[in-house]
């Protein structure tokens, strides 16, 4: 039964389980404030239901579970003037983000796909999250002029080591035994076997029970070839030092010389304000509990949603696709400690939590 506002998402009481689809596959399910708004109100009613004991998430359509906030949406309300309503977009998946972070029942996300921005910020959060062959997880925002946000800055510093500080500031992917080596992903299923694990979660029997009946062995996966030598090189408080350190390994030669130099180089084709304030957010965020990083993550976005970067990276990637995005300021030299602490100095009207 789709819901009454036609937001691309879907609601169904099968058993005793409340079924979420995400279903607009022709937009890799991107996140809409529509679903945003639906997702939260149905929750809201499933909480008090005691007829429903557990929420499951999936996606229609196979490619991708979500691959994001609808950016095509922010920037046609940018284009028109309406920036208020992009930054109450954010202020309303910020919120359903903490919802389903401290939701009382369990919360299944059954990713099948990729799943990156806005679509790891509805499941992510969740109690348990079971990754199928297809599952590919990143937080690519750098490249587009954002910053990786919806939780992220909670849940990346607390990854193994610097791992969090390399996929925020290199957009990498990791695939479903990458993902349940560091904790992202809590099962891993095959994709094949999705339909039964559905239906069986829809009975009486626990959430834990069954995903453990269903669930496969995963062997160990490193994020990255060498990940040995990269990990200690994303420990510094700066970007220009990380990049150094990079580029030092890259010159000295060795098995992991081409690897440091491909990944200095990427980090390179990002927004230097996104770097910088990424980086900075990372290691705020590590110290904080989950309120305050969405605070400090929606804060950035009231910022970002008046400057420059982010609308020239969507008009980049997603409206031109010619990728040259021309970043202001260009070069990483010409962004200042205080311009960047600026960015996390409070706001009007602060970000009210439930």
């Amino acid at each position: 039964m789709a819901d009454p506002y036609d937001t691309g998402i879907l609601f169904e009481r099968r058993g005793a389980a409340g079924l979420v689809t995400l279903n607009r596959p022709h937009a890799l399910n991107a996140v809409t404030h529509g679903m945003v708004r639906a997702l939260g109100a149905k929750l809201t009613e499933w909480a008090d239901d005691d007829a429903v004991t557990r929420v499951l998430v999936r996606a229609a359509g196979g490619r991708a579970f979500s691959a994001g906030g609808d950016l095509r949406q922010l920037y046609e309300l940018r284009q028109q003037g309406r920036i208020e309503e992009a930054i109450a977009f954010w202020r309303d998946e910020y919120r359903l983000n903490a919802h389903i972070k401290h939701y009382r029942k369990p919360y299944v996300a059954l990713i099948d796909g990729v799943v990156m921005g806005g679509g790891v910020g509805v499941s992510i959060h969740g109690s348990h999250r079971v990754a199928g062959d297809r599952f590919r997880f990143a937080m690519p925002e750098a490249g587009i002029g954002f910053f990786p946000d919806v939780g992220a800055s909670w849940f990346l510093p607390r990854l193994p080591g610097e791992l969090g500080t390399y996929c925020a500031l290199t957009g990498a992917e990791l695939d479903a035994a990458q993902a349940c080596a560091c904790g992202i992903a809590t099962h891993r299923v095959s994709s094949e076997r999705f339909p039964q694990l559905i239906e069986a979660l829809c009975g009486n029997v626990s959430v834990d029970a069954q995903l453990s009946a269903f669930a496969e062995n995963v062997d160990k996966k490193e994020p990255a070839g060498h990940w040995d030598v990269l990990d200690p090189l994303f420990k510094a408080e700066r970007v220009e030092d990380i990049l150094a350190s990079l580029d030092a390994q890259a010159e000295a030669g060795g098995p992991s010389a081409a690897l440091c130099g491909s990944v200095a180089a990427t980090i390179r084709t990002k927004s230097p304000t996104s770097l910088k304030v990424t980086l900075a957010l990372l290691r705020r965020s590590g110290k904080v509990n989950f309120e305050e990083c969405m605070r400090m993550e929606f804060r950035l976005a009231c910022r970002v949603a008046k400057g420059h970067d982010f609308f020239e990276g969507i008009r980049s990637v997603i409206i031109d696709k010619d990728r040259t995005p021309q970043w202001r300021p260009a070069t990483l030299q010409d962004l200042g400690q205080a311009e960047v602490k600026q960015h996390f100095a409070p706001i009007e009207v602060e970000l009210d939590l439930p």
